[in-house]
């Protein structure tokens, strides 16, 4: 890899038996969000800032970049990464990719880790909350 160049994007795909307006609920509101990844005040207007209470990593600055109900929501998480939620509806119900992008090789997050070091958990770790995200909405 080049310097400066780009990670590859964390993508993961979710098939969730469910419409996708109730899919859409869980990634565009606080309420949603906070049943399936971590407590936030989160509001889908584009612009809007947000925090994001990361537990042991303290507190997220994140900012709304693009709502397009009930299809996409993208919003920066902290100084590096955008995540962007991807919705489909199809006939078994919602497939929902997720989008974890702004890895580069050079950069280290704001709590002193390298991009490097971050990328592999953070994969491993959107795995578990994608599979949390499918059973909490089916539930």
């Amino acid at each position: 890899m080049s310097k400066n160049e780009n990670f590859a994007e964390v993508r993961k795909n979710v098939m969730i038996h469910a419409p996708i307006e109730k899919v859409w609920e869980y990634v565009a509101t606080a309420e949603g969000i906070a049943a399936w990844f971590m407590p936030n005040d989160m509001e889908p207007i584009e612009g809007k800032e947000f925090i994001i209470q990361a537990g042991p990593w303290g507190n997220s600055a994140c900012k709304v970049t693009e709502v397009s109900p009930p299809n996409r929501l993208s919003f920066e998480w902290g100084k590096d990464w955008l995540i962007t939620f991807e919705l489909k509806a199809t006939e078994n119900g919602t497939e929902l990719t997720l989008i974890h992008a702004g890895w580069n090789e050079e950069e280290q997050t704001e709590f002193g880790e390298s991009h490097l070091e971050v990328r592999s958990r953070m994969s491993y770790g959107w795995d578990g909350l994608v599979l949390k995200l499918k059973n909490v909405v089916e539930a």
